[in-house]
């Protein structure tokens, strides 16, 4: 059952949208998506199975819904451990150790959180049935963007050399965040994530240290 035709979806509450968007990640997460029906997310939520149609329109939407939701709480994330990390760098020498302190941050805030291990699991339990939720949830560039805004500013300040911030956001995250992202859930993966981060801030200081 849809949204009847020509009928918009409402805005809502913003608590039973809430309500609404956890009910169904749990639901997603414990059932499968095929298995979850709007009966039962709206039973979780304590609404009406009208209101979680009216608001999200069909169980295609309500999942998009749920990694959009999702992702937003991790560029949250990443925006604050920005604030916290990098806003105040007042030179060279203390560089290295914000971004340090910035990735690390990350990894706490962000990559071990509850939200980003539920859109992993979403990712690739629902990629078979859901395949756009992968490609939805990838192509969030909020975080790296706001990375690059930073580079940007070193750059200005003669902190960095980055003539492309954007290129050398995506070169911090792959030095720093991506291998610790990539040895999650794999058995037996031991991983120093303090020396993988600091390892990754000098390599990228190497090549990114004004002439």
């Amino acid at each position: 059952m849809a949204a009847p035709a020509g009928k918009s979806i409402r805005e809502g509450s913003a608590q039973k949208r809430s309500a609404i968007l956890l009910a169904a990640r749990a639901l997603f997460l414990s059932d499968g998506f095929d298995r979850t029906s709007m009966d039962l997310v709206a039973a979780e939520a304590g609404v009406s199975k009208r209101t979680v149609y009216d608001y999200y329109g069909d169980k295609r939407t309500l999942l998009a819904a749920v990694v959009d939701h999702t992702v937003e709480a991790l560029s949250t994330a990443v925006q604050r451990a920005i604030d916290e990390n990098l806003v105040v760098v007042p030179n060279a020498a203390q560089l290295e150790h914000a971004l340090v302190s910035f990735a690390e941050s990350i990894t706490v805030s962000a990559i071990g959180s509850s939200d980003y291990a539920a859109l992993m699991r979403l990712l690739y339990t629902e990629a078979t049935n859901l395949p756009e939720t992968r490609s939805m949830a990838w192509n969030a560039e909020e975080p790296e963007d706001a990375v690059a805004t930073r580079f940007a500013a070193f750059d200005r300040d003669g902190l960095l050399h980055a003539p492309d911030p954007r290129l050398a956001a995506d070169h911090f995250v792959a030095l720093t965040i991506s291998p610790l992202t990539s040895s999650l859930g794999v058995v037996g993966a031991e991983v120093d994530e303090h020396r993988v981060i600091v390892e990754g801030v000098r390599a990228f200081l190497r090549a990114y240290r004004p002439f």
